[in-house]
């Protein structure tokens, strides 16, 4: 491929060290995606070594997510205001640094802080590395591919997470999970101090908005914490309710002060353009199922069917090889072609027939004749349907508000796996219980009563999968209906300017 792309008039020259970059960003990218799950797996060693409560474990998971979801709209907008480069570089060094505390924690404070702070630094690298690779990347041929290399690991990082977590915690120790982060940042910001040039001009210099940083941030953390405290204590819990209204005011506010201040956090422009619209709430959608079906078959292969860890995530491996075809194979030589919403929808039902496969689950379902056909149709549907809808989540934003549009994407993942991880659970738990209620009386030996106990894991499991189901027949609907834009132009797009607000910027999205 050529390393410069065709100079359209007036359009600024591509980066030539475009693609050496793109080697940093994704490495950043993976370390950040590898940190949802890797850790998931270490929990249960890492709170017995620290002598953490049952009650207090969540907080391990959650103080990441509440820090990183939070946050994500400010450090999108500290990206456009210092430079992403300056941004990405902070990012990953405060990532690094978070990671050492954490892997030397010696109690829960230590390790809760640590999680805090990697959620605070995440939220700053994330925006700062997706808007990067679009202010970077102004072919659209080259953009597609770009996009597909960089989808396939954003995408396929949670199960190598898996995989490395199972290697570490079982063959090292629970503190290499945090460890393994350094020599990643270490990587990636060399490569990035000497590689990385900006496009002059894209910055957005103007004042930050406060009240809305404010306001944004304190609204996404209560429906974040919402949705996680659902999940432990129940819809009816008075705090959690209390959460859910306090959220719906702060962000209600929010969108009011967006719409009056002069320079606002985030634009009302970017979210309201129809075809952005539908992006962000097919993907939000499409990641609530992706993550309670993540939840569920770790489960499923480590208690009913008795994987080691390291197996557990080699067993998602055929999810990831779907993913990366379907990104890298068939989004990206489709997505020059044909209209978007005719590679989003079809994708997203694909992904919802792997899903149905799934709700067959039971005890004794074979790998190779269930789980393997279905993770593979997961992952091709998912791949599929990511790369367009990445390239479609800043069209017609201009290069200025790059990092605040990208990090809207990051938004509606992080608030949708919440959404997902909290309603499939509960889903889950309320079919286990009552199904256990109904079967337990008829079981007399202890062999039966365990059999009935799993019988009802693998009942709650499938209850919640068909949800999963409905939900990603949803998202596709709305990708065909929402989503109207034609096939792309396959000029070159403009690196700063606000002239050139109609051309698409593309930015894509993190799987978590």
């Amino acid at each position: 491929m050529s390393e410069t792309a065709t100079k359209a008039p007036g359009v600024p020259q591509a980066d030539p060290g475009r693609w050496k970059a793109l080697v940093f960003i994704a490495l950043a990218q993976l370390m950040v995606v590898l940190d949802a799950t890797i850790v998931n797996i270490a929990l249960p060693s890492a709170q017995q070594d620290l002598g953490i409560s049952d009650g207090n474990r969540q907080w391990v998971v959650t103080a990441y997510a509440l820090a990183f979801g939070g946050l994500l709209l400010f450090g999108g907008r500290i990206a456009d205001l210092w430079g992403r480069k300056n941004a990405f570089l902070v990012g990953l060094a405060g990532f690094a640094a978070a990671s050492a505390l954490g892997g030397a924690a010696t109690n829960e404070v230590m390790m809760f802080g640590a999680r805090a702070l990697q959620g605070v630094f995440g939220a700053l690298l994330a925006p700062a590395a997706l808007s990067l690779l679009a202010v970077m990347f102004t072919d659209a041929k080259e953009r597609a591919k770009a996009f597909g290399i960089y989808g396939a690991i954003a995408g396929g990082g949670g199960a190598v997470g898996l995989i490395l977590g199972g290697f570490l915690t079982e063959y090292l120790d629970w503190r290499w999970t945090f460890f393994v982060n350094i020599p990643f940042a270490v990587a990636a910001a060399a490569g990035a101090w000497f590689v990385i040039r900006e496009p002059e001009g894209s910055r957005n210099r103007s004042p930050l908005d406060i009240p809305g940083v404010i306001l944004s941030t304190l609204g996404l953390v209560a429906l974040v914490y919402g949705f996680t405290r659902a999940e432990s204590e129940g819809w009816s819990d008075s705090l959690t309710v209390g959460m859910f209204v306090a959220s719906g005011v702060l962000l209600a506010a929010f969108v009011l002060v967006e719409a009056k201040v002069k320079a606002p956090l985030l634009p009302l422009r970017v979210i309201t353009e129809r075809n952005r619209g539908g992006v962000y709430l097919s993907l939000g959608l499409a990641i609530i199922a992706m993550f309670g079906l993540f939840l569920f078959l770790t489960y499923y292969l480590q208690i009913v069917k008795g994987y080691s860890p390291v197996k557990t995530g080699f067993a998602f491996l055929p999810m990831i090889a779907g993913m990366i075809t379907g990104s890298t194979q068939i989004g990206t030589r489709l997505m020059t072609r044909v209209a978007p919403r005719l590679l989003m929808g079809p994708g997203f039902l694909v992904a919802a027939l792997g899903m149905l496969l799934l709700t067959r689950l039971e005890i004794g379902s074979s790998y190779t004749a269930l789980l393997l056909p279905a993770m593979l149709l997961l992952g091709l549907g998912m791949g599929t349907a990511f790369m367009p809808a990445m390239s479609l989540s800043t069209q017609g934003v201009e290069p200025r508000d790059a990092g605040v549009a990208s990090a809207m994407v990051n938004t509606s993942q992080q608030v949708g796996g919440a959404i997902g991880t909290a309603l499939l659970n509960t889903v889950a738990a309320s079919a286990t219980t009552s199904y256990i209620k109904d079967h337990i009386a008829g079981a007399a030996s202890r062999p039966q009563q365990q059999l009935v106990q799993l019988e009802g894991m693998v009942q709650g499991y499938t209850s919640a999968i068909w949800f999963a189901v409905g939900i990603l027949v949803a998202a596709a609907v709305i990708a065909l209906t929402l989503v109207n834009a034609g096939k792309p132009d396959m000029g070159a797009v403009s690196g700063s300017g606000e002239q050139d607000a109609e051309d698409a910027v593309p930015v894509p999205v993190v799987a978590h």
